[in-house]
């Protein structure tokens, strides 16, 4: 299955996910259940969030993924969002 999961950062952060980026990437790589990810930006083109897209067997899987990310571990995020998501295009 597929699970979208959209993060939020906490106001002020910036920093926090710049010293936990290359932690992050490694989460990503060495976990292998990652399909696309990039960062959500705001009206500056700053990172404030993420969307990453995780191919797991259960939502349990993509919850357990997520609490694991140093960027999760480290405080980044201020709201995290699980969903089922359907691939059709792309």
């Amino acid at each position: 299955m597929r699970v979208a999961l959209f993060c939020t950062d906490k106001a002020n952060a910036l920093q926090i996910r710049l010293d936990n980026r290359a932690a992050h990437l490694a989460h990503i790589q060495a976990t292998g259940v990652v399909e696309m990810a990039g960062p959500l930006l705001d009206a500056n083109g700053e990172m404030c969030g993420s969307l990453i897209v995780l191919s797991v067997e259960t939502l349990g899987d993509a919850r357990a993924w997520a609490a694991a990310d140093p960027y999760a571990l480290a405080g980044l995020f201020e709201k995290t969002t699980l969903i089922e998501w359907k691939k059709v295009i792309g």
